[in-house]
């Protein structure tokens, strides 16, 4: 049989991606620049802090300096002390104001004009960050003049400082910062990704050569990844991936199981075709035999033998046991159901009561062979089931066969009084090789019947609260088409 597109694409390898980076690295990339960034979001406000300190300092020198040049006798103070005490504490000039007199207390080589000032009772911490950065992105010697609060009787004292020291001073904290930083993103990346790598990098790993591992052998229950104790989402998805390896695995075996029997019974099947053709054969001449029960038993064996054999060629056509489609029609349950107890050989049976309580004239829209075989399952079912667990009492071995119709439904019940189902076989009462509770069993028969008995649309369950098992079975009415009745009786 030539191969669908669908199974090319599948029998093809699939490329395995190229790996240039893994997630440790990615990890790692990704944890440098996060502490950098960090790092700035730091630098910014100290830099502007750096300045602030720095020229809160220069007010601080200038204040002191400012007791003694005012305490000099008279103001006079040597010009050789001025500049002395203006260098010590890094000022061109000192000035204070109190009341309406603004006094110059020292200068030395007063600049023509201040390029900027700078009011320290006025700040804000914006215009501090903005006029940091506004000296650090300058160039040459300008001058600033710096105003702030004044002890005793004075309104303020001013400052006029050279910008240069001031830029250097920041640039070698800029530089001490970005060394720390980077020291601190170093340790911090390397503290992060081994943290990472233990709790998060590692286990994915272990998942992903699981995962590899099982895929190049998911039949092997040896590559059943083995969950650890952790109780995170990582520790949830290990044990859900073991739960479903498990479960594929046990369903891949099943499904060899099957593809095995399925190869067995096409076998199987083959030479049981040819063995019921020349049975059918030594039939027909059977049927020419004059003796009435040669001539009543005749066309039942006739019957069975092609089905059987109509069976037989519908597994070798299809290569596996795909049901046909039901070829529906409205048929009497009660002729069907006489035929599964002389098929199921419980005519003449004395051991086991039949009792068949069918609506008279009950039909039931369903395939006659496909209504045929479910129901000689479950009757065959109840008889191994009264067999295997026979009874003293003759009379309590029953097979009961109801049949009624609620509306448009058509519902027949296959009860016994035989010991039941057995509860650990009701989790899977319809699965094939799942519900055989009997030496040499297939556990089989349910699960043709179930799937012969939805392909008709309907349903069949297990009732519960019965003496022994009870199957019901509920098959609907095909939907009339009032057109097609209307065009039948046109044309009749």
């Amino acid at each position: 049989m030539a191969e669908t597109d669908d199974q090319a694409d599948l029998q093809k390898p699939r490329p395995k991606p190229s790996v240039r980076l893994g997630l440790s690295g990615k990890l790692l990339l990704l944890t440098i620049p996060l502490a950098m960034i960090a790092g700035m979001l730091i630098y910014v406000p100290a830099i502007a802090n750096f300045r602030v300190n720095r020229l809160n300092d220069r007010l601080a020198a200038a204040n002191t300096a400012a007791l003694v040049l005012d305490a000099a006798p008279s103001g006079m103070v040597p010009e050789s002390l001025s500049r002395q005490i203006l260098t010590s504490i890094g000022a061109r000039a000192v000035a204070i104001k109190l009341g309406q007199q603004r006094r110059l207390l020292a200068s030395a080589d007063l600049p023509a004009a201040i390029d900027h000032d700078v009011d320290m009772r006025t700040m804000t911490v914006w215009s501090a960050i903005v006029d940091a950065f506004e000296i650090m992105l300058e160039s040459g010697d300008q001058t600033i003049r710096v105003v702030g609060a004044a002890p005793g009787q004075a309104q303020f004292i001013e400052v006029v400082i050279d910008e240069k020291p001031l830029r250097r001073a920041m640039y070698r904290f800029s530089r001490n910062v970005l060394v720390v930083a980077l020291l601190i993103a170093g340790i911090t990346s390397l503290l992060v990704y081994l943290a990472l790598h233990y709790l998060f990098v590692r286990p994915m790993r272990r998942l992903t050569a699981n995962l590899v591992g099982f895929h190049e052998n998911p039949e092997s229950a040896a590559r059943i990844i083995v969950p650890s104790q952790r109780g995170d989402e990582i520790g949830v998805a290990e044990r859900e991936l073991s739960d479903m390896q498990r479960d594929l695995v046990s369903m891949l075996h099943q499904k060899s199981r099957l593809a095995a029997l399925g190869l067995a019974v096409s076998k199987i099947n083959h030479d049981l075709r040819n063995l019921l053709a020349s049975s059918q054969l030594l039939s027909d001449q059977l049927a020419s035999v004059p003796d009435p029960r040669v001539q009543r038993f005749a066309p039942k064996l006739l019957r069975s033998l092609e089905r059987a054999i109509d069976f037989c060629q519908s597994t070798l056509s299809y290569g596996r046991a795909q049901e046909a489609a039901p070829e529906r029609r409205m048929i009497l349950v009660e002729p069907a159901v006489a035929e599964v107890r002389e098929s199921a050989g419980l005519a003449a049976d004395a051991t086991i009561t039949w009792i068949s309580a069918i609506e008279r004239g009950l039909t039931i829209d369903a395939d006659p062979d496909q209504l045929f075989r479910v129901l000689l399952n479950l009757v065959r079912n109840a008889s191994q089931a009264l067999e295997t667990h026979p009874s003293p009492d003759a009379s309590s071995m029953q097979i009961r066969i109801t049949g009624r119709r609620e509306g448009t439904v058509a519902i027949i019940e296959v009860s016994d009084t035989g010991p039941g189902v057995p509860a650990k076989a009701r989790e899977h009462l319809f699965q094939a090789f799942q519900t055989s509770g009997r030496p040499g069993g297939s556990g089989l028969g349910l699960a043709i019947a179930a799937e012969l008995i939805r392909a008709h649309g309907g349903a069949i369950h297990l009732v519960e609260g019965t003496i022994g098992a009870t199957f019901r079975i509920s098959i609907p009415d095909r939907p009339v088409e009032l057109q097609s009745i209307r065009n039948e009786r046109a044309r009749a």
